[in-house]
């Protein structure tokens, strides 16, 4: 295994997490609501977004904010902080993918080291992102269940959908970029001594 495979491994991985996560934040389907009522207004079929909820019909459902109770209020919170902390790892790792870029071309050890650290602080973001909308999505449910009932919640069935999917593979992606990182930083001696040797 050498330096440049192992760099443009990082450099793909690094890619493919900021693919995954900018695909996840621009969807709408975190979260699948099959609503099996048949005495309900609702539509049947919704999905939940880092932005609201969506029917099929694609129409926005919105609530009075003056009605909100306190674990409501706590629930918006929860939802600004999550639409802070994901766009955010967004943005840190387009700068994180610049600064490999020029740790990997000046061959720093000490840079691919900041830049493997860098690649770690954004996965640890976009893994609270992600932790905080299961929390999230969990408290709704609960505040669900207690205006609706346990026998009318038991006919709605919930299920985290392929947005979720993309934001846990992103976070996978940012680890393996980190470790790959880690692991060229490594390989940067014994890839100076192999030049430096190369003429003899």
């Amino acid at each position: 295994m050498t330096f440049g495979y192992v760099v443009v491994g990082a450099g793909l991985t690094g890619v493919l997490s900021f693919s995954c996560l900018t695909l996840a934040i621009g969807s709408e389907y975190w979260y699948i609501i099959e609503d099996k009522r048949t005495n309900h207004t609702d539509p049947p079929h919704m999905h939940s977004g880092l932005w609201g909820v969506t029917d099929e019909d694609d129409q926005s459902h919105t609530k009075d904010p003056s009605r909100h109770s306190e674990s409501e209020k706590q629930m918006e919170i929860m939802h600004r902080v999550i639409a802070i902390l994901l766009p955010l790892s967004l943005v840190m790792l387009v700068f994180g993918g610049i600064c490999s870029l020029v740790s990997s071309l000046a061959r720093s050890r000490t840079l691919l080291i900041a830049s493997a650290s860098y690649f770690l602080l954004c996965s640890l973001l976009t893994l609270s992102g992600v932790s905080l909308y299961i929390r999230y999505s969990q408290t709704a449910m609960e505040e669900t269940e207690k205006r609706m009932g346990r026998e009318q919640m038991a006919q709605v069935h919930t299920s985290f959908g392929w947005s979720m999917d993309m934001a846990w593979l992103s976070f996978l992606l940012e680890v393996i970029t980190g470790l790959l990182l880690l692991l060229a930083a490594r390989l940067v001696p014994v890839y100076q001594y192999e030049d430096s040797v190369a003429p003899i």
